[in-house]
């Protein structure tokens, strides 16, 4: 019932500023972003090896750049930004920035590995098209 009042009221505002609202209230129902068993093992293996803390996270965003005109960043990080959205998907603390949340809303993070593997690449549903590296994406 709240979802559906929201998004009532919402109908004549900003579409995005709706989206963002509706996923921080609902975020422990929602999955914003999911980790693929890959990619949750292969985060696991990189922040040992790499010796980050236990209270270390993966920071994920989004800026302008790249071929495709928006580009993705990732990085592990401790330290938490006021405008910083919290999820956890397989025991991985993903943070994300509010400016960013709405373009990886339902994006997959996943690993590949391979002659032609990819590393840690993003599945993104809202990406009308890609570049050839997987790391620049439009809407």
């Amino acid at each position: 019932m709240l979802l559906r009042f929201i998004a009532i009221t919402c109908a004549g505002k900003l579409i995005a500023w709706c989206i963002v609202i509706l996923v921080i209230i609902t975020n422990k129902a929602l999955k914003m972003i999911t980790i693929s068993n890959s990619a949750q093992a292969y985060i696991h293996q990189m922040m040992e090896k790499e010796g980050h803390a236990d209270g270390s996270f993966v920071r994920v965003g989004v800026k302008g750049g790249g071929c495709s005109g928006l580009s993705y960043e990732m990085k592990f990080d401790t330290e938490m930004k006021e405008s910083d959205q919290v999820f956890e998907d397989k025991g991985v603390k993903l943070v994300v920035e509010m400016k960013s949340l709405l373009y990886l809303y339902g994006t997959e993070l996943d690993y590949s590995s391979g002659l032609n593997g990819k590393g840690l690449f993003f599945n993104n549903p809202n990406a009308s098209r890609t570049c050839a590296c997987g790391e620049s994406f439009a809407l």
